[in-house]
């Protein structure tokens, strides 16, 4: 099968992209693709479309104020943490990074902590050591670092302050993201009441979301591009609830597409695709493009993403790439809100379709 980029392109007017999510949030919209159609639903419809006994997963990462200014001599650097490495390192994406150099000290405006550069990578990326002492890089990041919203929502005046409650998931318990998983921005206690008066059982694991979720693809050949990793956990215990309902014929509904590559990254550790998910804790690069052997879930809840990204890319492969092109034309079409704070859609696995 050859891809192109252009694949995974499509006309959207600048007014669908959501500068501010829909409230309350569980009154935003969503798209049921299935194999014999699409449905226009809302999120508060959720409950419906699923079954009793159906298991939803969904990553309780907490977003970190990641973005900082820092200043070595006459030089300004904008720092991304992107993931902990451990013992007060980071490895970070840095805007002006070639005003860089192994060894230099970057202080931390409006903080009163610095940063040594300890290695720098292609791309602008680099491990920054911020010190042994984790209490005060937390002090530092509530003091001076900002809540790093996506590039396509605009703020002329900076931040609002309800940015930083808007911009975290009802799930939210362990910090470390520096993206949220936007597919839990729609949920709410009263959805959450919902879902279990349905029947619908609960499994929990956290991905930390990289900056790398940012970047563009670059390469008209999908396959040239390489994701940054991002530190995830499968515990023991979600990964029993989510093996009970496999052995029973129950779904697997991946809330996310960070929940969805988390269980599929974990799906890899296994040789026949019926045995039992391992629990999995570390690193995860997986990329998913059409074509990819899908183990773990059976339907994904996720907003509707940009143009050329590898996410447009995941979820063609786990829709199949003619129906999501007919979703997001038909998206487009009813005005649904895109990106981050838009509308939602729930994908029904199929099987690949491209020609």
């Amino acid at each position: 099968m050859t891809l192109r980029l252009s694949d995974f392109d499509y006309p959207l007017p600048p007014e669908l992209v959501a500068q501010e999510p829909i409230r309350p949030r569980d009154a935003a919209r969503l798209l049921e693709v299935r194999a014999d159609g699409l449905a226009d639903r809302g999120v508060l419809d959720l409950p419906a479309c699923l079954r009793p006994g159906d298991v939803m997963v969904v990553n309780d990462t907490r977003v970190i104020p990641a973005r900082l200014h820092g200043r070595r001599g006459e030089a300004r650097v904008e720092i991304m943490l992107n993931r902990a490495e451990g013992d007060g390192t980071w490895h970070a994406l840095i805007r002006n990074a070639r005003r860089l150099r192994p060894g230099d000290e970057v202080a931390i405006e409006g903080a009163d902590i610095a940063a040594r550069v300890v290695e720098k990578f292609e791309g602008g990326a680099a491990r920054l050591d911020f010190g042994p002492d984790p209490d005060k890089l937390a002090a530092a990041l509530a003091q001076a670092g900002e809540i790093p919203l996506p590039p396509y929502i605009h703020r002329e005046g900076g931040l609002r302050p309800e940015d930083a409650e808007d911009y975290q998931t009802v799930f939210a318990a362990r910090p470390g993201a520096v993206a949220a998983p936007t597919a839990s921005l729609h949920f709410t206690p009263r959805l959450l009441a919902a879902l279990e008066a349905r029947g619908i059982r609960r499994a929990t694991v956290t991905l930390h979301v990289g900056a790398g979720t940012f970047l563009p693809v670059r390469d008209d050949d999908p396959l040239k591009h390489k994701l940054h990793s991002e530190w995830c956990e499968l515990t023991p215990e979600a990964a029993a609830t989510v093996n009970a309902a496999r052995a029973d014929g129950r779904r697997i509904l991946a809330c996310g597409t960070t929940a969805l590559r988390l269980l599929e990254t974990a799906a890899r550790g296994i040789s026949d695709p019926r045995a039992p998910i391992p629990p999995f804790r570390g690193l995860t690069d997986l990329y998913i493009l059409p074509g990819f052997d899908f183990r773990a879930a059976d339907l994904l809840m996720t907003n509707f993403h940009l143009p050329r990204s590898t996410l447009l890319m995941l979820v063609s492969a786990f829709a199949g790439t003619r129906r999501m092109r007919a979703a997001y034309a038909h998206a487009v079409q009813a005005r649904y809100r895109f990106f981050s704070y838009g509308d939602a859609s729930l994908l029904h696995r199929c099987a690949e379709d491209l020609p």
